[in-house]
């Protein structure tokens, strides 16, 4: 081998060590940073024509596709299981469980309880007045309950709008970076940053809504939902957009066009294709609870409070009802309408007549809600009949319960422990999407950048570059040798 040959194998050798010193640096900066993939240098022998040596071809991304892919999906699954289980959650504690001192069935037992206890001394205006406070808080808790219901519905209207804004300025700058990527290629430079970039902008909107990544060529990538929506193919991305309300209430819902669906460039997106388009990820989960889950949890509280109504309104319990008319509780101080039942949870009140702050009479309470006069103080047979009907085991008037006799206890037990049925199985199905992605995520990590490794490495290419440095040295030894024999 020639010295000009030696020289150039060296010099080759220093720069391929000085290359790969700055990959493996970089490798270990950024081992936590999000969308970064571990680096290595890609070589090839020099032809002996050419001097011999390396060639440097470029700078390789190590990464499997399909795990980054399987990690997106359960991403998206573990958005939208958590989504739907902070909501049915939330639910629990409104309903309340078992004799909890807030639940919806300890508030029912003491209102049956000061009726009970009234009975005994239907002369006391003490006792008299606790069934007032009783039954107020009770339609006060049917009440809230209903409201929570509605106030998760508004969180998750803010939480759509919130999600398509972040899905919009994702899918901005994955165009941006395509056509960045496409430039810095189309120079022969090295655009692994650009798509670390890039990927960790995916990554970060992947629990949103699922999304498949399609590599295009020069480097680009178009992105799709599973079922085929096009979110990204070109220098545009699809325009998403969602109009939000300020507040919801009971009677608000899509198929009133009270509330919005959401548009795919300018085209609104029908049930079906919005379900099937957003199948997996907050968004979808949020439409769900607005547009289903929470209104479901409605028409219960809402069937409920008609069949309270319905028991104490009843002319064969207080015969100074008239037919129709309103009892101890009201829809909002008048007759319950049964064609209007959404959102009567949110209107039941005890009546005004039996309130002495609102010009009520107590008495009214044991002698009857449209009496003429007192009567007798010591008359209690209303007082037995209204908690008699309480107990009563009988069908529901609401279409939105099952068609079977039961009381209003047993009712109420039931709302609540399906409440918490369904926040058990709600956090079991996340726990699931979690464990599933925490698995995947440790596969992506396990590929990743492993610090003894590149140490190791490092300490590798320092004794290439010694070695090529030596050669150089020995080399430039020998030429100043012969340049002192001439």
């Amino acid at each position: 081998m020639s010295i000009s040959s030696a020289i150039s194998n060296a010099v080759s050798g220093l720069t391929a060590a000085s290359r790969g010193i700055e990959i493996v640096s970089s490798n270990i900066a950024n081992a936590l940073t999000p969308g970064h993939a571990r680096r290595e240098l890609d070589l090839s022998s020099r032809p002996s024509e050419h001097g011999g040596g390396v060639n440097i071809d470029g700078v390789s991304r190590i990464f499997t596709a399909g795990l980054i892919a399987d990690n997106r999906l359960a991403e998206a699954g573990v958005g939208s299981s958590r989504t739907v289980a902070a909501f049915h959650a939330a639910m629990e504690k409104a309903f309340g469980t078992g004799t909890g001192i807030s639940s919806l069935g300890q508030s029912l037992t003491d209102f049956e309880s000061a009726l009970t206890s009234a009975a005994s001394r239907p002369d006391s205006d003490m006792r008299l007045s606790n069934v007032l406070d009783t039954a107020t808080a009770l339609a006060k808790k049917i009440n809230d309950i209903s409201t929570t219901i509605q106030a998760e519905r508004s969180k998750a209207e803010q939480a759509i709008e919130s999600d398509v804004s972040r899905l919009n300025a994702a899918l901005q700058q994955v165009a941006k970076l395509n056509a960045q990527i496409v430039t810095i290629t189309a120079q022969s430079k090295d655009a692994s940053s650009l798509v670390d970039a890039r990927q960790a902008a995916i990554d970060g909107i992947s629990d949103i809504l699922p999304i498949k990544e399609v590599p295009r060529e020069n480097g680009r990538i178009a992105l799709f939902t599973p079922d085929g929506a096009i979110l990204l193919d070109g220098t545009e991305p699809a325009r998403i957009e969602f109009s939000a309300v300020p507040g919801i209430t009971a009677e608000m819902s899509i198929g009133s066009s009270a509330l919005s669906a959401l548009t795919l460039n300018g085209k609104p997106l029908t049930g079906p294709q919005q379900q099937t388009m957003l199948s997996g990820g907050s968004l979808g989960a949020n439409f769900a609870i607005r547009d289903q889950i929470a209104p479901a949890y409605q028409q219960q509280i809402d069937a409920f409070a008609r069949d309270l109504y319905d028991r104490l309104s009843d002319p064969m319990i207080d015969s100074s009802l008239n037919t129709g008319g309103p009892g101890l509780f009201t829809d909002a101080q008048g007759a319950f309408d049964p064609a209007n039942e959404s959102g009567f949870a949110g209107r039941i009140a005890v009546t005004f007549l039996v309130s002495p702050e609102t010009g009520g009479q107590l008495w009214r309470i044991r002698a009857g809600i449209n009496a003429p006069d007192p009567g007798n103080s010591g008359e209690s047979a209303l007082l037995d009949r209204l908690s008699s009907a309480i107990s009563a085991s009988r069908f529901p008037a609401s279409a939105h319960l099952s068609n079977a006799p039961r009381s209003l206890q047993t009712l109420s037990a039931e709302l609540s422990s399906g409440a918490a049925t369904n926040r058990i199985r709600s956090e079991a199905s996340a726990l699931q999407s979690s464990s599933h992605q925490s698995g995947l995520k440790a596969a992506l990590l396990a590929e990743g950048v492993d610090s003894d490794k590149e140490m190791e490495s490092l300490l590798a290419l320092e004794r290439a570059y010694a070695a090529n440095a030596k050669v150089f040295q020995t080399a430039n030894d020998m030429l100043d040798a012969i340049l002192r024999l001439t």
